[in-house]
């Protein structure tokens, strides 16, 4: 009989969901804070023998790339800084400056490099932005400074636009062996689009926003974003000319967009390009990612149609992350833009809600939301969406300000020559057209960065497939083995 009890017991408790009261901000807190610790059991940077700031990985070392940690401590400075709870601070603030890359301070770590895109820098350098926008504490004199090295980011990735190819853009890797080098897709353009958006508004250079307004209009020009109804889709190659477009969507991509937007509508003072574009693409986003459920009777909750089907979810361990990071940048923009929180918040708190349904009451949270119920499909990123989607609910309490700028409150010391030898003025040229001779010299170069030809072996041996395997996931086949499958063609 006692054993029967157990039994039923044990089964309702693996049943019960994560208890929060939405309409109470220290309930919200509360349940964050739960989140947060099973988040942070995930990191393993500060014991002996690993390495700050990184998530375990890369395969087969663990299932985590270098970007997600980049993405982890920008949901841990969001953390505290919508629950003013310091417990990490500490740890967020020594894993964003060992990351950096000293002395350049770009976040281009040689041990990375053969993984490294444009997107991959790009996370951390916006979780850099996020601390100086929230005045996170800055680091001690003599190391990086949060907005030396947003800007480090954003002056490399410039020197990067491509023109030889498609007219224009970003290609998705920075050293020319890696495998995906030929392709340009829109994550990449996307962050530099939000970083120089939010440089822009920050430090009131407007170099950094006609930057943003230049690769608007390159997505556009290249069909990445459909004009007619705001899809913004996955990339393609240069050998096509950029014309063989993957349409696959991803709901991180398009929330960079919302939010770099709202970024220049409020740094234009309502510029009407901008609301149209922001209110084009707000709705479309809310649309694809919120409101399509895949059936009928699933509640209403983040997802990711691209992957998250209704009978498989083919999301790799990357695509598993994006919903927390949609949620955090949907709840920023309606600060910076408040003509959308009418229709943002409400979605983004269903959602929630469901959310809550997917975890257990320890805080431990499952993948899919709109199914009522814990899935059992965990990991790092799992938590980083339930703690994003948790957090962005109290953007609307009073002590939780908007992003400042240098001249309203920001403490943050900049760089505007970071990452880069010339002058500001030389951002508004085009970079110089990339010929074969100059392939074959940056492949050099790429080898002694690591030192020897074994290294770049190895280096190359993580990447290999990459495209192949992401294809095999689109097409609903077994994955194979574990090479880097990511949210990039």
């Amino acid at each position: 009989m006692l054993s029967t009890v157990v039994l039923a017991l044990a089964i309702t408790s693996t049943r019960a969901a994560l208890n929060v009261d939405l309409d109470s901000a220290d309930s919200i807190r509360f349940a964050a804070g739960l989140v947060a610790s099973k988040l942070m059991d995930y990191y393993h940077g500060e014991e002996p023998g690993q390495t700050p700031g990184i998530l375990p990985g890369p395969p087969p070392a663990g299932p985590y790339y270098w970007w997600e940690g980049g993405a982890l401590w920008g949901t841990m400075v969001d953390y505290w800084h919508y629950t003013h709870s310091q417990l990490y601070n500490d740890l967020t603030l020594r894993a964003l400056v060992y990351q950096a890359n000293p002395p350049h301070n770009d976040y281009m770590p040689p041990n990375w490099t053969a993984s490294l895109g444009n997107d991959d820098q790009g996370f951390w350098g916006m979780s850099a932005m996020l601390a100086a926008e929230t005045t996170f504490k800055n680091p001690p004199p003599g190391q990086p400074q949060w907005l030396a090295l947003a800007q480090a980011v954003f002056n490399t990735q410039a020197e990067r636009w491509d023109t030889r190819y498609c007219n224009g853009g970003l290609r998705w890797q920075i050293p020319l062996s890696n495998n995906g080098y030929n392709y340009k897709n829109s994550i990449a353009n996307a962050i530099f689009f939000n970083l120089g958006a939010r440089l822009a508004r920050y430090t009131n250079n407007r170099t950094y926003a006609e930057w943003a307004g230049k690769t608007w209009d390159w997505m556009e020009g290249v069909g990445y974003i459909d004009k007619e109804n705001w899809n913004v889709y996955d990339g393609g190659h240069v050998e096509g000319n950029c014309t063989d477009i993957n349409r696959a969507q991803f709901s991180y991509t398009a929330a960079i967009f919302v939010q770099g937007c709202g970024f220049l509508y409020n740094y234009t003072n309502g510029e009407q390009k901008w609301r149209d574009r922001l209110e084009g693409l707000t709705n479309r986003t809310l649309n694809n990612f919120f409101l399509s459920q895949p059936k009928a009777g699933t509640r209403p909750a983040a997802m990711e149609p691209s992957c998250e089907l209704e009978e498989r979810n083919q999301c790799t361990t990357d695509m598993l992350s994006f919903k927390g990071y949609l949620h955090r940048w949907m709840a920023q923009t309606t600060q910076m833009a408040p003509f959308v929180r009418g229709f943002v918040m409400p979605v983004l708190r269903e959602s929630v809600r469901s959310m809550a349904e997917s975890c257990l009451p320890d805080g431990t949270c499952g993948f899919r939301w709109n199914r009522g119920q814990y899935d059992g499909n965990t990991g790092a990123g799992q938590q980083m969406n339930a703690l994003g989607a948790l957090v962005s609910l109290l953007v609307e309490q009073p002590e939780v300000k908007e992003a400042v700028t240098a001249k309203n409150g920001g403490t943050s010391a900049g760089d505007p020559n970071a990452g880069r030898e010339g002058e500001v003025g030389e951002w508004e040229g085009e970079s110089e057209v990339i010929t074969d001779a100059d392939r074959v010299g940056a492949a050099v170069v790429t080898i002694l960065m690591v030192g020897t030809v074994m290294g770049m072996m190895i280096w190359v041996s993580v990447t290999t497939g990459e495209e192949e395997e992401y294809a095999r996931v689109m097409r609903g086949e077994k994955k194979k083995g574990k090479g880097r499958v990511i949210e990039r063609t």
